[in-house]
């Protein structure tokens, strides 16, 4: 179901969940803000998954509320994760959905990495349905 991204975060959500170790990842980076770590769902052949350890809903609740030190670590984490997975040179795209019309699906900001194979265009082409 779609998130809506103004409600106050919810720890129960998965992430909060693996976040407090309830339910197992495969870790591949960690640092005092971060976590990153292989969907269990993937859409392309590498689908990696990076959170905030902080409880922030969406990206326009990090943005707003984080230290710039978690910022900063974040953004510093997420290309860590990418350039350590071999991406930047084939490519990438890194996708961060916020509230319902997104289809934010985790009450939890994460941005996806999405690589391994052409990813296609951005967005489905409008097919003048509105």
């Amino acid at each position: 179901m779609p998130v809506d991204a103004t409600q106050p975060y919810d720890d129960q959500n998965i992430f909060a969940r693996i976040l407090r170790g309830e339910i197992p990842s495969k870790t591949v980076y960690e640092d005092e803000h971060t976590l990153a770590f292989h969907d269990i769902a993937p859409w392309s052949p590498t689908h990696l998954l990076v959170i905030p350890k902080g409880a922030y809903v969406s990206w326009d609740d990090f943005s707003a509320r984080a230290s710039d030190a978690e910022i900063a670590g974040f953004v510093r984490a997420v290309g860590h994760v990418a350039r350590a997975a071999g991406l930047v040179e084939p490519g990438y795209r890194l996708l961060a959905n916020t509230g319902a019309h997104s289809h934010q699906e985790v009450p939890h900001l994460h941005v996806h990495i999405l690589a391994g194979r052409p990813l296609g265009p951005m967005l489905a082409q409008n097919d003048g349905r509105s």
